[in-house]
């Protein structure tokens, strides 16, 4: 199965729902499911952001499992879309490259410490091992 990592609070904010977008420079044509990986990188300046949700930010985890719906250039008119969708997560940051927009979270417990990688990677997994 494939799989993304993300440093925290992105991967918990992807698997609570509350990141419905995940930004990248470079575009995927991949569409279907991946796992959201939590790896062992924190961004400290955004977790501050976030801290009165009180949820858990765990690292070197799986945490969800989501499809990635489509992969949209970013440009004026999106970034004024997802700006206008008031998220938390988002703010009022123009970004340039790719909106990989995701759509069905699962959030999931996998309590095995995983390594992560760049980039869309495979792991030797199936959905049903993942609760």
């Amino acid at each position: 199965m494939k799989v993304l990592t993300l440093k925290q609070p992105w991967a918990t904010l992807v698997a609570e729902g509350i990141k419905k977008y995940e930004f990248r420079s470079w575009k995927t044509n991949y569409r279907g499911k991946i796992l959201i990986h939590a790896g062992a990188g924190i961004d400290k300046e955004d977790m501050k952001k976030f801290k009165d949700l009180n949820l858990n930010f765990p690292s070197r985890r799986i945490v969800a499992i989501v499809e990635i719906e489509d992969c949209l250039e970013l440009d004026d008119e999106l970034n004024k879309k997802i700006i206008s969708e008031k998220n938390i997560a988002y703010g009022n940051k123009f970004r340039t490259g790719y909106a990989w927009r995701l759509a069905n979270v699962k959030k999931i417990r996998y309590d095995k410490e995983i390594n992560g990688q760049l980039g869309l990677w495979n792991i030797n997994l199936k959905e049903e091992d993942i609760k």
